[in-house]
């Protein structure tokens, strides 16, 4: 585990881009706030992809919603509590790359200020959630499709189990974090060492 990698804040280096962080509310699938501090932090290695990231969206009248970037291990370890199914869920004992930095989860918001219908919610665990699945509208699925243009476009890769979810390309590479800040405690959560 590395100590001393540092994380850039986004609000600080992106002033308008939307931050929602979902785990720093209730609005998420343990159903209360894990962060204690609302701070959205990505490695320093993703930002110019990001950056890449926003400019096409601008391009084509939309803005990136963050939900999550950087999470502590004590937080990966409260959702696992929550969903123990690796599926969805990366058990804290393997390593999320949340954990490292270099995953980014996000939406879209149209120029009329509406999130795009994505046919799943954030964090709902379930093959709606999917990328690709023949469950979700073709409406919902061409937005899918280009949130994945949007941020591949970037520099990003994006993973089969959540429309979401991207990362870096070879984020596993990069070393789990050291907490950054600190989560709620749950009763029965295992911190990782």
């Amino acid at each position: 585990m590395s100590d001393t990698i540092e994380l850039v804040d986004l609000a600080v280096i992106f002033p308008d881009l939307e931050i929602e962080l979902k785990y720093a509310c209730a609005d998420n699938i343990t159903g209360k706030a894990i962060y204690q501090q609302a701070r959205c932090l990505l490695h320093k290695d993703a930002i110019t992809a990001l950056a890449k990231s926003i400019s096409i969206a601008q391009l084509s009248g939309l803005q990136l919603v963050i939900y999550d970037a950087y999470r502590p291990q004590q937080a990966q370890a409260m959702l696992w509590q929550t969903c123990p199914d690796p599926q969805y869920v990366v058990d804290v004992t393997v390593g999320s790359n949340h954990s490292r930095g270099t995953a980014i989860d996000l939406t879209l918001r149209d120029e009329h200020g509406n999130i795009l219908d994505m046919g799943a919610e954030f964090d709902e665990m379930h093959e709606r959630s999917h990328a690709y699945h023949p469950s979700v509208p073709p409406a919902a699925q061409r937005n899918r499709l280009l949130l994945n243009a949007i941020m591949t476009g970037g520099g990003f890769v994006g993973i089969p189990s959540e429309w979401w979810h991207f990362e870096l390309p070879q984020a596993a590479s990069y070393p789990l974090l050291a907490d950054q800040f600190t989560c709620f405690i749950s009763p029965g959560t295992q911190h990782a060492s």
